[in-house]
C-alpha cells in the first residue's frame, strides 16, 4: 500500500528450554527436545536482538541468505515442524497432571507489537505468560506471517511478482491461524492476552495482506499503462479489502481491550487513499470518454468524502500528496469545462461509483510437522 505500518514484527519472547521442563524417557526424545530448544533459541536471539553473531557468520550459517527477513523465516521454518510434532505428542497424552505441570514450567512468554502500551512501555515490553503450547504455535506462526510480510515489503521495489506472492503467503498463514489454530485456544486464554492471539486480529491481518497483494498488482498495472477504468476497479478492490478489515477489527475490540488505535487509523488512512486513487482513475476515464461534467462531479464528491487526516505525520504527508493531486486534477477539469464544454455536473446521487475488482487470494498455509516419536517419563 502507499503507507506502511512498522512495528508488527517487534515481538519479543523469553527463553524456553524444553528439555529442562519435559522429562524424556529415552535418549532419542531428549536429543529431540534439545534440538527443539536450539531451534527456538535461534528465533529468540534474532527477534530479541541479543545474539552475538556477525552479519558474515549469520549469512554463512543460513546458506548465503543476505536478507535478515529471509534468515528469520528460515529459522522459523526449521522450528515450527519440530514444535508441531511436540504438540501432537503432548495432545496424545491429554490432561495428564504431570504434563500439565511440565508445560507450566516452560513459562511461555511473548510480548505484543499491537497493544497501545507496546510503544510507550517505560520498563521494556510487557510479556504475557500463557502456559499452553498452542499459544506458542500461535505466536510463532504470527511472527512467521509478519516476517513474510516484511520480506514482501523489502522486495517491493525490485520484484513486484515476488512481493505479491509473499503477501498472499502471509495472508494464508494468518487465515490458518484465525480458523484452525486459535479458535480452540480462545476458551483457555486468560482475559489479559496479546492481540496476536485473537482470531479476529489474525483475520484482520489476513485481509491487510490481501490488500497489500492487490496494491502490488495495481502498481504493476500502472507500470503497464493499463486503462483508467481497470485501475479504478483495482484500487477500489483494495479499498473493499480494507473496509472488511475495519469491520472485523471493530468487532475485535471486545476481545482485545488494549489493542492500539493506531492500527485502525492505519486501515482508515489506507482505505481513503485507495478510494481517492480509484476516483481519480474513474474521473480520467470519464474525461477521456467526453463526459467531463460527470468527471468534475466525481472528483468533487471524492474530495468531499475526506473527513479526517491521519494522526501519524508520515501518513499525513502521503495523504496530503494524494489530495493535492486530485485537487489539481479537479481544477484542470473545471477550467476546461468552463471554457470549452459548459457541462453541468450531475447531482451526487446520479454520479457513478467505481466498481471493485479483487484479483488476489490467499495462498493456503500447509502445516509442517516432522513425524518423530517422543516418549515422556510419566
Amino acid at each position: 500500500m502507499m503507507i506502511s505500518y512498522p512495528g508488527l514484527s517487534k515481538l519479543k519472547t523469553k527463553q524456553v528450554v524444553y528439555q529442562n521442563a519435559l522429562l524424556a524417557r529415552d535418549s532419542g526424545t531428549l536429543e529431540q527436545l534439545k534440538e527443539l530448544s536450539s531451534k527456538r533459541k535461534g528465533v529468540e536471539e534474532s527477534i530479541n536482538e541479543n545474539g552475538f553473531v556477525t552479519e558474515a557468520i549469520a549469512r554463512e550459517m543460513s546458506g548465503g541468505l543476505t536478507s535478515r527477513c529471509e534468515r528469520d523465516i528460515q529459522k522459523l521454518e526449521n522450528y515450527l515442524p519440530l514444535l508441531e510434532n511436540l504438540v501432537h505428542h503432548v495432545d496424545l497424552v491429554g490432561n495428564n497432571r504431570h504434563m500439565t505441570c511440565w508445560i507450566s514450567d516452560l513459562k511461555i512468554r511473548w510480548s505484543s507489537g499491537l497493544t497501545s502500551s507496546s510503544i510507550f512501555h517505560l520498563n521494556g515490553p510487557k510479556f504475557y505468560q500463557i502456559n499452553d503450547l498452542h499459544f506458542e504455535i500461535g505466536m510463532s506462526l504470527f511472527l512467521y506471517g509478519t516476517m513474510l510480510r516484511e520480506w514482501a515489503l523489502e522486495v517491493l521495489s525490485t520484484n513486484l511478482v515476488q512481493s505479491a506472492t509473499l503477501f498472499r503467503k502471509a495472508s494464508g498463514v494468518y487465515h490458518y491461524l484465525s480458523h484452525e489454530v486459535l479458535p480452540p485456544l480462545q476458551s483457555a486464554l486468560p482475559p489479559e492476552r496479546p492481540p496476536e492471539a485473537s482470531s479476529c486480529v489474525c483475520s484482520v491481518m489476513s485481509l491487510i495482506c490481501l490488500a497489500d497483494a492487490q496494491a502490488v498488482t495495481v502498481r504493476k498495472a500502472e507500470e503497464n499503462v493499463n486503462t483508467g477504468g481497470l485501475l479504478a476497479k483495482l484500487h477500489y478492490g483494495v479499498k473493499e479489502f480494507l473496509v472488511e478489515a475495519i469491520i472485523v477489527l471493530q468487532s475485535a475490540t471486545g476481545e482485545c481491550k488494549d489493542i492500539s488505535s493506531r492500527l485502525l487509523d492505519f486501515l482508515s488512512c489506507c482505505k481513503t487513499l485507495h478510494e481517492l486513487k480509484s476516483y481519480k482513475y474513474l474521473a480520467e476515464g470519464l474525461r477521456n470518454d467526453g463526459k467531463i461534467g460527470i468527471a468534475v462531479g466525481v472528483l468533487r464528491q471524492a474530495l468531499a468524502n475526506v473527513k479526517n487526516m491521519p494522526k501519524e505525520e508520515s501518513w499525513r504527508l502521503v495523504s496530503k500528496g494524494v489530495i493535492d493531486d486530485l485537487t489539481g486534477l479537479l481544477r484542470k477539469y473545471e477550467h476546461e469545462n468552463d471554457f470549452v464544454w459548459h457541462e453541468k455536473p450531475p447531482n451526487n446521487d446520479e454520479l457513478p461509483l467505481p466498481q471493485a475488482v479483487k484479483v488476489v487470494s490467499a495462498i493456503p498455509y500447509q502445516q509442517q510437522k516432522w513425524e518423530r516419536t517422543l516418549v515422556f517419563n510419566m
